[in-house]
């Protein structure tokens, strides 16, 4: 059996599937240490967030808890794909890497150069690619070679979370923060990078819907991953129906998803994203 190992920068919550394992990163707040989506939901993390004087800290996935993961891969007789958060982002993928020596033949580390709904897309990516019956070396070549079409771009509320965190500079998000701009933000070549700035929700959903356009459009063949930050998903679902030109001539239902500590410690509540495979390519 092909199994895939990711990360809960991924956001993805079903830990009962057999073909997926998801190791939790350690979220801290003040004296309390949680793993994330294991005894610390996604709602929980925002209620203590909000609560909370002081930013959280998050720490990647030890080497340990991989080799532990792989020497259950080798014992089953299986073989597993690593689809890590993006090594520019958190030194997860430098675990899974170390924690790999002399598990060659079982193990293969993929670094997704992205993050929460873009690591999610590429996880469920490799999960299709699995049941289609490809062998393990060619599902590891497709996701090297598919993984630089994916985009993920959101809108968030602030940027005061990347700054405090030391994502962005200061001078950025005093800029962000003047005159209720909402900044839209991509992963690029792995790193944050900001896209734009609009001035209120509105405005902003609109340059999201741009800069979704500009890619070159969705590839609704492979995954397609909504998310959103906080506690409510309101301002998500305003989205989807204020700009379903995007989806409705492709698709019956869109897939959802909180995005919890590891990225929201980050970007903050109040935030909404997509992640997709462009079709522009």
């Amino acid at each position: 059996m092909i199994k895939v190992i990711t990360d809960s920068a991924s956001d993805i919550v079903d830990h009962q599937r057999e073909d997926l394992v998801i190791l939790p990163v350690t979220i801290t707040f003040g004296e309390e240490q949680f793993q994330d989506g294991v005894n610390l939901t996604h709602s929980m993390f925002y209620e203590k967030l909000i609560e909370s004087d002081m930013l959280p800290v998050t720490s990647q996935v030890s080497p340990f808890a991989f080799e532990e993961a792989y020497q259950k891969v080798r014992e089953q007789g299986d073989q597993a794909i690593v689809v890590t958060l993006s090594s520019k982002l958190s030194g997860t993928w430098q675990s899974a890497r170390l924690a790999a020596e002399g598990y060659e033949d079982v193990v293969q580390v993929v670094d997704s150069e992205n993050a929460s709904l873009g690591q999610h897309a590429l996880v469920e990516y490799a999960l299709r690619l699995i049941r289609s019956g490809l062998t393990f070396k060619e599902i590891v070549e497709k996701l090297e070679n598919d993984k630089s079409r994916i985009r993920l771009i959101a809108l968030l509320d602030t940027l005061e979370y990347l700054k405090k965190g030391g994502r962005i500079s200061k001078a950025a998000a005093v800029a962000g923060s003047l005159l209720s701009i909402k900044p839209v933000i991509a992963i690029q070549r792995g790193e944050v990078a900001v896209l734009g700035k609009a001035r209120g929700s509105k405005q902003g959903n609109n340059l999201l819907a741009e800069q979704i356009r500009l890619t070159g459009g969705i590839d609704f063949g492979k995954p397609f991953v909504l998310g959103y930050t906080g506690l409510s998903d309101t301002m998500l679902q305003k989205y989807i129906t204020d700009h379903e030109e995007f989806w409705k001539a492709d698709v019956d239902t869109l897939e959802t998803s909180s995005v919890g500590g590891t990225i929201g410690t980050h970007i903050g509540p109040g935030a909404i994203g997509v992640a997709f495979f462009s079709a522009g390519m």
